[in-house]
This record gives C-alpha cells, structure tokens and sequence, in this order.
C-alpha cells in the first residue's frame, strides 16, 4: 500500500487540499522569520534591548530552526510526516503567542527558539509529504510549488511587516499567525496522507553532537562576520569542527544514520547536495549586498531599490509553473547546471554595470539572475529526493531544507566579513563571489551528467 501511495500519489481533489495545507504551513515558517527583521528596531526599543543584543530574536530563531531540523526529520520516519507537521503547527502557533506575550529579551528568544523548533518540524517533512502527494510523473510540479512558496515568504516578508507594522505593533506580527496557523493545521489534519513509519530509535548523542556541530559553527562564524571573533569566537568555530567531526564518525557506523552520510555516498545525492547549497550561498551574496550596492554606490533611494530588486522574485514566481513541467521532462542534471550557469552569468553582468546604469539595465540583470535561481531548484530538489531510498526521505527532505539554511547562514557571514575587509568596493566584490560561487555549483551540478550509474543519472 505504501508502495502505491508513493507511485501514484493522490488523486486531484485531493491533492490540492494536502498541498494547500502544506503551502500554507511552509509560508508561515518561512514568512515568520522575514517578517522579524523589518521590525527589529521597534523590538529593540519596546523591550529595552540594545541593537546588537536584539539580534538573538533572529539567531534564536535560525539556530532551532537549522539544528533541530534532522533530528525532527527522523522522528518523522517513526511517526509519520504528516503528524510531524501538525505538531510543528501547534508548537509555531503556540510559540507565536508566546512571543506576542513576551515583554523582555530573554523571555522572546525563547519563544522565537520554540518557534524555531516548530518551523523544522513543519520544513524537516515538507518536501517528503510533497513526494507522497505527487504522482511521480508531476513531482517536479509539486517541488516547483513547495519552491515557489518558499520564495514568496523570502519576498513578501519586508512588505508584509511593513504593512502590519503601519496600522499595528509589533506583536501583531505574531498575533495574525494564530489563526492563519490555525487554519493550516484544520487543513493538516483532514487533508495530509499517512505515510509508512519505519521502526527506528532516537539517536540522542548523535542530536546532541548535531546541535553543538551546526550551533557552534553558527554562532561562532558570525562572532567572527561582526569583527568580534577572538577567544569566544574561535573557541565556538573549534567546538562546531570538532563535533562535526565526532558526528561523522558516528554516523558512518550507525545503520540509520541520522545526519544522512549515508545519502551523502550517493553521487547523485551529493551532487544536488552542493548544488543547492552553493545555489543559495550565491544566492545570498547578492540579496544582502544589491540594497547596499544599489543605494550607497548606484544613489537609488529606497523606494527604488525595492521596485529594481522586485525583479528577482517576480521572474521566480513567473517561471516557476514552467520550470516544474520541465523539471518533470528533463534531467535535473541538465536543468541545474544551465540554471546555474544563468545565475552566474546575471550575477557577473550585475558586477560588470556601468558607473550611470539606468533601472531597466540592472533590473533585467537581476531578472536574468532570477531565472536561473529558479530554474536550479526544483529539479534539483527533485534529485535530491529520487535519490533517496523510499525509507529514507524524511532525511532527504531535512537535508533539503539543510541546504538552504546553511547556505543562507554562510553566506550571511561571508557577506558581512566581505563588506568590512573589501575595498574600495565590497559590494562588487560580493556580487563577484556571487558569480564564483553559482560558477562552482553549475560544476557541481554537471558532475552528474558525468555518472555511470543508473541512480547518478537520476540527479
């Protein structure tokens, strides 16, 4: 039965009703943490927090959400995908009311790290529920879906704090979650299949290196990206490697590995690994510099900015139904690797603008770029699941999410360490790491398109 399940997926009514509930599950996680960062100023001054402390309502947030997101992934294996994201809608639901409560620093970084935790349990299963969903012949379409709402919640953060914040407080943007997740856990609970369990136990030691290896390599390199490294700094970065490493070491020993090496042995799977990953640390170096750039060398006011970057989401939600046919008809070799290539090449062209470029020049620059992002996801996150023994892709959809967050943290960090050492002109330089990086991945990507095995191909 599980077998079936997995080939033929739900029929088309129902289909839409379980996607619609893992959507609006996805969106609340990944909105919640955007929204955040527009209003941090007004947190700061509401809880009588200094600016560089506050930044613990964010990293509180990004710390849960990436180390509990393997641990969360293998208790969905044992009790199912999709009672695992209805538990993280309850605990994002709760936790939000818990921050709107909140009246100290202390008391919200707590609560935004058990929101944190609730949004894993809801990303750690999300792309698995999407494989049992989908027939496998329109996977892609479901990935491209899962995709695009993701880049949604990215873009429309800013806009949507920004509208909650001109007629309303802060805690509002915690309050409206209650019955938005409220809704999304009605939907959950009728319309999610079940999914086979597999009879594993909770690896305890090896969660608990997990957190100290990703928490330690976090926090420590962004000690490091805010020019406060010393001791502290290179004493976390220590801890984080040598934990890594204790982790590895374990997990090649164990059967079921809960950081999944064992995936990782699968060149297909390792090729789409550092593809995404190397996808969003590009990413990245161009979303946190471009405003910069744009602003402090090309005199755009803010207003400006916003519309000319508009660009990069808009041409990913515009591609995105035509990305999934295709990532349903040709290799995700194929399509990564030109994606990537796409992304490298907008990236480069952004770094190579005139001195007096007008908006039309840059913005479509950043479209072109757009398009590769988009064309680079969803088959590669297909890949990632195709190359995933049926018993394992609740590891293959955490690590899915994996990629993105621990893209999106280095790159943080390697954008802050370049924009203080670069000059005369760092955010150029960042958009040149930008292109190096997307270069990297398209070789990364094409390495596939060199496998032997029938599985390799499959990436």
């Amino acid at each position: 039965m599980a077998e079936a399940l997995l080939q033929d997926g739900l029929p088309r009514p129902a289909r839409r009703r379980a996607m619609f509930a893992v959507a609006l599950a996805v969106l609340l996680s990944v909105l919640d943490y955007a929204v955040v960062n527009i209003a941090m100023p007004e947190i700061a001054r509401d809880i009588h927090a200094t600016a560089s402390a506050s930044i613990w309502v964010i990293n509180a947030y990004q710390l849960a959400n990436v180390t509990s997101l393997l641990p969360v992934a293998r208790l969905g294996e044992k009790f199912g995908h999709a009672r695992m994201c209805r538990i993280g809608l309850v605990v994002f639901v709760v936790a939000s009311l818990l921050c709107a409560m909140s009246q100290t620093l202390p008391e919200l970084a707590v609560a935004r790290a058990l929101q944190g935790l609730g949004g894993a349990c809801i990303l750690g299963v999300n792309a698995a529920l999407v494989r049992y969903i989908y027939p496998s012949a329109l996977l892609g379409r479901g990935i491209a879906l899962n995709g695009l709402i993701t880049a949604l919640g990215v873009a429309l953060g800013p806009s949507v704090g920004a509208a909650v914040l001109s007629v309303a407080s802060w805690k509002w943007l915690f309050l409206i979650n209650l019955p938005l997740g409220g809704l999304a856990f009605c939907f959950a609970l009728t319309a999610l299949p079940q999914t086979p369990r597999v009879n594993v136990k909770f690896d305890t030691i090896s969660t608990a290196l997990l957190a100290l290896a990703l928490g330690g390599i976090v926090v420590g390199g962004d000690h490091f990206a805010q020019g406060n490294g010393g001791v502290v700094g290179f004493g976390l970065l220590t801890l984080g490697i040598v934990a890594m490493v204790l982790l590895v070491r374990l997990q090649l020993s164990r059967p079921h590995p809960l950081l999944p090496v064992d995936l990782l042995a699968r060149g297909g799977f390792a090729a789409a690994f550092a593809t995404g990953f190397l996808s969003f640390l590009a990413s990245n170096f161009f979303i946190i510099s471009m405003p910069f750039n744009l602003t402090d060398v090309l005199h755009r006011g803010p207003v400006e900015t916003g519309i000319v970057i508009t660009a990069w989401p808009l041409m990913i939600v515009l591609t995105a139904p035509l990305v999934g046919r295709l990532a349903d008809r040709y290799p995700a070799a194929f399509l990564s690797t030109l994606g990537m290539v796409i992304l490298s090449l907008g990236f480069l062209l952004l770094r190579l603008l005139p001195a007096a470029p007008t908006d039309i020049n840059i913005a479509w620059r950043i479209a072109l770029a757009g398009v590769g992002f988009s064309l680079v996801q969803p088959p590669n996150n297909k890949a990632m699941l195709m190359n995933a023994p049926h018993a394992r892709l609740a590891g293959a959809s955490g690590m899915i999410s994996v990629t993105r967050l621990l893209g999106q943290t280095m790159g943080g960090m390697l954008v802050a360490i370049t924009l203080g050492l670069a000059h005369p002109a760092p955010t150029r330089t960042c958009l040149a790491f930008a292109s190096f990086a997307a270069f990297l991945g398209a070789a990364a990507s094409v390495l596939r398109l060199l496998a032997k095995d029938g599985r390799g191909m499959e990436g």
